[in-house]
């Protein structure tokens, strides 16, 4: 799998994990509500490096796509996080 669908993939599944959040959000403890807006936060940090690094795939540095997949897998364990913290 290349580099463009490793990201479009974990964009993805970060997309699930955030609209299970999102739906289940009213039921939580206000820690978890804070957790969740934090995470709101880096989720555009995220969505503005994946735009870019898609858009220059070519062209971008290895630093950027590592810094990409970083932000992503950390982006996927925090809301893998809160939906644990929401069973």
């Amino acid at each position: 799998m290349g580099l463009q669908d490793e990201l479009k993939t974990l964009s993805d599944k970060i997309k699930q994990y955030r609209d299970e959040a999102r739906v289940q959000l009213h039921l939580a403890h206000q820690d978890v509500k804070d957790e969740f807006d934090e995470l709101e936060q880096e989720w555009g940090k995220f969505r503005t490096r994946f735009d870019q690094v898609m858009d220059d795939a070519g062209e971008a540095s290895q630093e950027a796509r590592q810094t990409a997949r970083k932000l992503g897998e950390d982006l996927k364990k925090g809301y893998e996080n809160i939906r644990d913290k929401m069973k």
